[in-house]
């Protein structure tokens, strides 16, 4: 009877189209369920497996048999998400922490469920003040429709004709014109990407391979950069009134960079996305951080909007070309360098 936080996701999903059918699992090993409700004659009856759970899928918190999971979930063959409520401590409290998901958490719910071959962690729901009882479970409505959003992806992904599929790749590059474009602690970043391209062509990926991997470097960061005076090509123009209009989050960006569309990897008319295209596959240098003389700053501010330039690269990547997955080569990048 107390379902709320489940009944969110099931009608956040069920508003994008998808047909949810809910199981309950008895005693912590979804064995059982998955195969009476979402197994048919020995084939899968479901595009995607989501657990709401918030533990591994054979044992729970008592104990992971990350062996059977991997059994059940290679004989199904559908992506696999698994998501969490908060039950430690309240949608409030999560709301405010500034780490999050408290360590007990991060292990019972994210790492151990990554052993099964879980992906896509997210919070959607936790215990809440809101309703008057703490013991009240309540869904997130944001995150709810973010993981429905997710789960409708995958989906969608998986019936596209690999031909078909666009993927962005994305290499780190701080300080931007330092010539740092792909470096990495002890990775050859091109020579890495140059075998992935390679690899996904022969998989059958559109892609259109340069002859080596220091062709692709030049591609990259050569072109039209000189011209331009920026770091690496110019491979699309967001024209500001275009980014003004759909800007999201125009206001905070402001308020911390000033008018769009910044100084940030533009002209003054408009915001320069760098990075090249092969194929379906578009190669792109992150922009800047930030404060390239203080780059520290950036971890201690509590508080920060990323540049026009910044958010920009990642809407364009998005909307406009439509990318069905985003691969973050390096790794380091905005993911790892903030808390």
């Amino acid at each position: 009877g107390n379902t709320a936080h489940y009944d969110g996701v099931i009608a956040a999903l069920e508003s994008r189209g998808l047909h949810v059918v809910p199981a309950f699992a008895h005693g912590l090993d979804a064995r059982e369920a998955v195969e009476k409700f979402y197994v048919q004659d020995g084939r899968a009856t479901i595009d995607a497996l989501v657990s709401l759970t918030g533990f591994s899928l054979v044992g729970g918190p008592a104990y992971n048999d990350a062996r059977a999971a991997e059994e059940l979930l290679a004989n199904l063959d559908v992506p696999y998400v698994a998501a969490q409520p908060v039950e430690f401590q309240t949608l409030e409290e999560w709301d405010r922490s500034a780490r999050g998901l408290l360590p007990v958490e991060a292990t019972m719910m994210v790492a151990i469920p990554e052993l099964d071959g879980a992906t896509g962690s997210m919070v959607f729901g936790g215990r809440s003040a809101a309703s008057g009882n703490v013991r009240d479970m309540q869904v997130h409505g944001e995150r709810a429709a973010m993981l429905a959003a997710r789960v409708d992806r995958l989906i969608d992904l998986r019936k596209v004709e690999r031909r078909e599929r666009r993927l962005a790749v994305v290499l780190f590059n701080f300080p931007p014109n330092a010539g740092n474009a792909g470096t990495a602690a002890h990775l050859a970043v091109f020579e890495s990407l140059h075998r992935t391209l390679g690899s996904l062509k022969r998989a059958g990926y559109q892609v259109e391979l340069p002859p080596s991997p220091q062709a692709l470097r030049e591609r990259l960061t050569g072109g039209n950069a000189q011209a331009l005076g920026q770091h690496g090509n110019v491979h699309a123009r967001i024209p500001v009134d275009d980014h003004v209009r759909r800007e999201p989050w125009l206001a905070p960006i402001e308020n911390q960079w000033g008018p769009a569309p910044g100084r940030q990897q533009s002209d003054g008319r408009s915001l320069f996305v760098i990075g090249e295209r092969f194929g379906n596959v578009f190669v792109g240098l992150q922009p800047g951080m930030g404060y390239e003389g203080d780059p520290m700053r950036l971890l201690f501010e509590q508080g920060f909007a990323p540049t026009h330039a910044f958010s920009a690269f990642y809407r364009w990547i998005r909307e406009d070309f439509d990318a069905h997955a985003v691969l973050h080569l390096g790794p380091h990048d905005l993911h790892e360098s903030l808390p």
